[in-house]
């Protein structure tokens, strides 16, 4: 991460993504556009690990940049036109891995769907035969498919803090009782819609999140941040998962999970954790570019 790229100024940064202001703007709520940068970082279970998976920032932007233009009835936050006085405004020391975007009102919410059972979701379900308040069927196993996808919301933390998995009336009480349902709505929809198109290519969209924000100037509901990529979702392959017979051989997944997996094994949860090996890196990049090519062909 630099601090500085020609006309523009480092603002924050949060595990994975950069983000900068036009040099001269005061703060990120007055800019006219902001640039969205994704890095080589990995995180999990809420820490940013060493090292980094060589080439992830762009394959994420790239794989955001896809589904963005699939699914372009959904108003998003990307500025169409990157140029002013005819000069890009996108840096060349980032071209490939930013996006150019224009400034919203964010809501707070992190708009999980889950169409498998898995994760903490499945951690939840064997506990209360629920996730984030909605029941499910007795009797479900990990990796199994639900009966319909779920919208199960999480409160976006702090940075260093773990996010929360909430009811949808704390949602309510988050984001007012008006946006809650958009939320949701929004999020199942385009979930249907993604999961059906990887379908199509023999994957299986498990689970994933959206952000979402509201228009400054009209307040349209618009959805922001990456989409629909192996850092914000779970893909499995189709195959593996209709013939595997345990959980591990079903979730053959294009995604962290592989990192996930190596640091559950190997670490506490307590302290820093420990530096990723080589082997691990190389799989996890491998995996991500394999996912990139199965959808975008």
């Amino acid at each position: 991460m630099t601090t500085t790229l020609p006309g523009w100024t480092h603002a924050y940064s949060g595990k994975v993504r950069d983000l900068y202001v036009p040099q001269g703007t005061a703060s990120v709520e007055s800019a006219d556009a902001l640039l969205v940068v994704a890095s080589d970082r990995v995180s999990a279970f809420d820490f940013v690990l060493e090292p980094g998976i060589p080439g992830k920032g762009e394959l994420l932007t790239t794989l955001s940049l896809w589904w963005f233009d699939r699914l372009d009835d959904v108003p998003n936050h990307l500025v169409a036109d990157h140029t002013v006085g005819g000069v890009e405004r996108i840096p060349a020391e980032v071209a490939g891995r930013a996006m150019l975007v224009k400034p919203l009102r964010m809501y707070p919410i992190e708009c999980v769907v889950r169409g498998y059972l898995t994760g903490s979701g499945w951690a939840e379900y064997q506990q209360s035969q629920s996730v984030c308040g909605v029941p499910l069927p007795a009797g479900l196993q990990n990796g199994d498919r639900l009966p319909e996808p779920i919208y199960t919301p999480a409160f976006k933390a702090p940075q260093g803090e773990h996010d929360e998995n909430i009811s949808f009336e704390r949602t309510e009480e988050l984001v007012g009782a008006d946006a809650a349902p958009q939320l949701r709505d929004a999020s199942l929809d385009v979930y249907r819609r993604a999961s059906a198109i990887a379908e199509e290519r023999g994957l299986i969209l498990a689970d994933t999140k959206f952000e979402f924000g509201a228009d400054k100037q009209t307040g349209e509901l618009t959805l922001a941040d990456e989409v629909l990529t192996s850092d914000s979702s779970r893909y499995w392959d189709a195959e593996a998962w209709r013939t595997g017979a345990t959980p591990a051989a079903r979730m053959a997944s294009f995604d962290k999970q592989i990192v996930r997996d190596w640091l559950s094994a190997n670490w506490d949860k307590t302290g820093t954790p420990p530096e990723l090996p080589d082997d691990v890196v190389q799989r996890t990049a491998a995996r991500y570019r394999e996912l990139l090519e199965r959808i975008t062909g």
